[in-house]
């Protein structure tokens, strides 16, 4: 059997006939407002080519939404997982937060002044896992979270369970992974995971700096009772290491760690590959 590492390599060659001739269009209805008209959220389904109840991953965007240069279709980062995630069986459903709440983009937003906010995305996300769970082709007991930077902080804002919407909700992701999220707000707020997770964090990140996460695996690895945090910290990578663009000063971002300096984004080939490989680990433990 080929390494997984080469089976990436061979992916990246074919993700875009492979995500294109798989790609659905489909409406999924978030959990926002609640006790309201729910609002719809435009979504893109890719079905595994296997057959009986599988796992599933919802796939959630960073600041900059879920789509490429040209309107309307996925970002290769968006493609190239989901291609990846159904060459191992498993469904991939990437849900659009900003447009149906007329955004395009947050990332040149300051923190504290953005009308999309994890509460938004927090009921983005427990919406799709709904919408998941009541499908015939998917297994409800193997579903998984998987987001990047502002995505990755909805990961954690969908899974603490000591928040009261996620507490109350009645469909659970098996497991979590987040790459690069910005980590501080959810471990001020005592963050418990109610799924194993995973972190994947750049070392040299100065748009959502490690330290934050390092202290959120540290706190919840030692509440007992509660599923295990793994953490992985890739020496010299910035934020947006698993891309393919190369790593660049972005001025436009009032975020980060020195607010106003800008902050690094680029790819970082060993850890982009090194990442995948731990995703692709992670989730055959604990979807087995």
């Amino acid at each position: 059997m080929a390494s997984i590492v080469s089976r990436v390599l061979l992916l990246a060659l074919t993700t875009l006939s492979l995500a294109a001739s798989a790609q659905q269009s489909v409406q999924v209805p978030s959990l926002d407002p609640p006790g309201g008209p729910a609002l719809q959220l435009p979504a893109f389904w890719f079905a595994a080519n296997a057959t009986g109840p599988r796992p599933a991953v919802v796939l959630l965007h960073g600041c900059g939404g879920p789509y490429g240069k040209q309107q309307g279709q996925l970002s290769e980062r968006m493609r190239s997982y989901a291609s990846l995630l159904n060459t191992e069986g498993w469904h991939v459903l990437v849900t659009d937060s900003l447009t149906p709440r007329g955004e395009r983009e947050l990332c040149t937003q300051r923190t504290g002044t953005r009308a999309v906010t994890q509460t938004q995305r927090r009921r983005d996300a427990l919406g799709a896992l709904r919408w998941l769970a009541a499908r015939p082709d998917v297994d409800p007991q193997r579903l998984v979270l998987l987001g990047w930077s502002n995505g990755g902080s909805t990961v954690l804002a969908s899974t603490r369970r000591n928040h009261p919407e996620v507490a109350r909700s009645d469909i659970a992701p098996r497991a979590a992974v987040a790459f690069y999220p910005g980590c501080e707000t959810d471990f001020q707020a005592g963050y418990r995971p109610t799924a194993p997770l995973l972190l994947l964090v750049g070392g040299s990140d100065d748009w959502t700096p490690p330290q934050a996460c390092v202290r959120l695996t540290e706190a919840a690895g030692g509440a007992a009772g509660t599923p295990p945090v793994q953490l992985q910290v890739y020496p010299g990578a910035y934020h947006g290491f698993d891309g393919d663009a190369p790593v660049r000063l972005r001025r436009d971002v009032p975020n980060g760690a020195q607010p106003g300096a800008g902050v690094h984004v680029g790819a970082d080939p060993a850890a982009r590959e090194a990442s995948r490989e731990r995703l692709l680990d992670f989730l055959h433990e604990q979807l087995k």
